[in-house]
């Protein structure tokens, strides 16, 4: 591990929001869960000004679980957007929570996905 968990939560997060602008302003608590080989660790994401630390988030809005090596390995090949998408849709992550919340992020993820694809079709 060429890092710690909270670093590289935040560069996940600086570069999913990198993608998805529109989802900067979001007012969030995540609770993510990584699960190693014997426990899981548990920390507190808060958005928008990003603020990542070991806790076990209980007033959190969404919540998103993986295991440990998986999300190490998405994060140090520059995971993106679609990667992550495709991570969720096979089951390797799964998030939980308040149902407008997962909804209202999805929207803006496949928006963003549809203006970049639209933006490419023209050049």
């Amino acid at each position: 591990m060429s890092q710690d968990a909270p670093a590289l939560i935040e560069q996940a997060v600086h570069a999913f929001l990198d993608e998805v602008p529109a989802l900067k302003p979001l007012k969030l608590v995540v609770g993510i869960d990584l699960r190693g080989r014997g426990d899981t660790q548990q920390f507190r994401l808060e958005l928008p000004e990003v603020a990542v630390r070991r806790d076990i988030a209980a007033d959190a809005r969404v919540r998103v679980e993986m295991r440990r090596d998986f999300f190490n390995a998405m994060v140090e090949n520059g995971a993106r957007v679609a990667d992550w998408r495709e991570a969720f849709t096979y089951g390797q992550a799964k998030a939980s929570g308040v149902d407008q919340y997962l909804r209202l992020i999805v929207n803006v993820v496949e928006r963003q996905e549809e203006r970049t694809r639209t933006r490419r079709a023209r050049h």
